[in-house]
């Protein structure tokens, strides 16, 4: 017998990357960060005490609220601290888009959108990218006529990299009638001579609800902490009805608020980050994998005729280096990579060299 809704019965859960662990495993599948947490997120952890933690954490983790807030230049009323990402998303979807109500995402997208649309029971709409995957010309028209009560944009956009700029979301949201929620879990990655910065409209719309995650850019993957930006009256029901009590805990409070005040040391690591991005999108490139120009800390390339992109991804798996790949229409001849140390990286191209010229690949 069966006491699962009926919604969430017909559903599919999400998958996440595979996570095998081994001293000999290169692990470039799910985006982490190659560079360790800083140096004061260690000592914060080495430092803490346990008798803290027979009391309940702050509720709101005010130590955090403050520090993400300088950080961004706003106030601590325009932050709300989550269990990861993945916990504001969920939020503003039970917040704020109620059953049979429709959300728009682009496809592909992360993979997570769905499941989460799927619990809540609302509609979702998929709108394909065009085939160099940057957005349809008539994306605003299309969203502005679709009645949808949410639009979710992961930004730098997942899993191709590709970067829309701030004015477009700027018109997206002033034209939108419903909330514009900017995924920005790989934002920190983004170069710094595109000035890309969305956070300024949040002052401006209160529409607009801005994700950001300390597991990529402050290597704290482990420890499960994000946050969101927005305006006051789009955070309040978030923060103070809907959110679980005590959401965050009090050892995450203290690790992701050392993250953000040592955050000269996460811009070192996005720094190194980005020049092996380019040195491995070259290598890619010589051996014949083209790649979609990213901005984030992955590469997205195409597997060239007549080499399968799953046989090579079987074929690096079974030599212990994991990359991600899609069984999905539109993505079934790609792989993304996530951007390793330079060592890593080397394997890998040696890898697919040494795969691509294997006569029984294919």
């Amino acid at each position: 017998m069966s006491f699962e809704r009926l919604n969430i019965k017909n559903m599919k859960g999400y998958k996440p990357g595979e996570q095998i662990e081994g001293p000999d495993v290169i692990k470039l599948n799910t985006n982490e960060n190659p560079y360790p947490a800083s140096p004061e997120v260690a000592a914060a952890l080495k430092n803490l005490d346990t008798e803290s933690l027979r009391r309940y954490p702050s509720p709101l983790a005010d130590s955090f609220r403050k520090a993400a807030a300088k950080l961004n230049n706003v106030t601590e009323e325009n932050i709300i601290p989550t269990k990861g990402g993945d916990e504001l998303l969920r939020l503003a979807i039970t917040t704020f888009v109620d059953t049979d109500e429709k959300i728009v995402v682009t496809q592909p997208s992360y993979t997570l959108y769905p499941v989460l649309t799927d619990v809540q029971g609302c509609v979702l709409i998929e709108v394909p990218l065009q085939h160099d995957w940057s957005m349809p010309s008539d994306f605003e028209a299309y969203l502005n006529s679709s009645g949808a009560k949410m639009c979710i944009l992961v930004n730098p956009h997942a899993p191709t990299g590709r970067l829309l700029e701030a004015n477009y979301l700027s018109q997206l949201a002033d034209s939108f009638q419903g909330i514009l929620v900017i995924d920005e879990a790989y934002v920190d990655f983004v170069d710094p001579k595109f000035q890309y910065n969305s956070v300024p409209l949040i002052k401006s719309k209160d529409n607009v609800l801005i994700l950001r995650s300390l597991s990529k850019g402050y290597s704290l993957a482990g420890l499960r902490f994000g946050y969101g930006i927005g305006a006051q009256s789009l955070l309040k029901p978030m923060i103070y009805k809907t959110r679980d009590s005590y959401n965050t805990d009090t050892v995450a409070q203290r690790l992701a608020t050392a993250a953000l005040e040592s955050v000269d040391y996460a811009r070192g690591t996005w720094d190194r980050v980005r020049k092996s991005r380019a040195s491995l999108t070259d290598g890619l490139k010589q051996i014949g994998l083209n790649t979609v120009p990213s901005q984030s800390n992955f590469v997205f390339c195409q597997v060239p005729s007549p080499i399968s992109a799953k046989d090579l991804y079987e074929g690096l798996k079974q030599r212990n280096i994991l990359v991600r790949y899609f069984d999905q229409d539109g993505l079934k001849d790609n792989l993304r990579i996530s951007v390793g140390s330079d060592s890593e990286n080397a394997v890998l191209l040696e890898a697919i060299r040494s795969l691509i010229n294997t006569p029984d690949l294919d």
